[in-house]
């Protein structure tokens, strides 16, 4: 089964704000265009603060100030069977595979493109 996922990974190498912007942007556009892609999952990393890195922060600031784009925004966190809108989720899109499904993974965060 094809997963509805387009995966980016922000965090391996980092990179400057302004790209990871971008990349941001870029990757919505891929997915809203897409007729067979629904989802985004940004692999943004966690840091090595303790409490979160700085492109956790720039990603999950950008999916705030762009939260009219998104049905639903998923922090890695939060991503599981459990989650009311992880469920809503795969109800529309399948019951894709995702390895950071109940995973518990702070560093990413799955957005749900309108």
């Amino acid at each position: 089964m094809n997963s509805p996922l387009l995966i980016i990974d922000l965090a391996h190498p980092p990179r400057p704000p302004a790209t990871v912007e971008q990349e941001l942007l870029d990757a919505w556009n891929d997915v809203r265009n897409s007729s067979a892609l629904r989802a985004l999952k940004v692999i943004h990393g966690y840091g090595s603060s303790g409490r979160g890195g700085r492109t956790k922060e720039l990603v999950r600031n950008w999916i705030f100030r762009n939260r009219s784009k998104f049905i639903a925004v998923i922090e890695g966190e939060e991503y599981g069977l459990y989650d009311r809108g992880t469920q809503e989720l795969r109800k529309a899109l399948g019951n894709f595979p995702d390895s950071d499904l109940d995973a518990g993974n702070a560093g990413v965060t799955v957005v749900w493109i309108k």
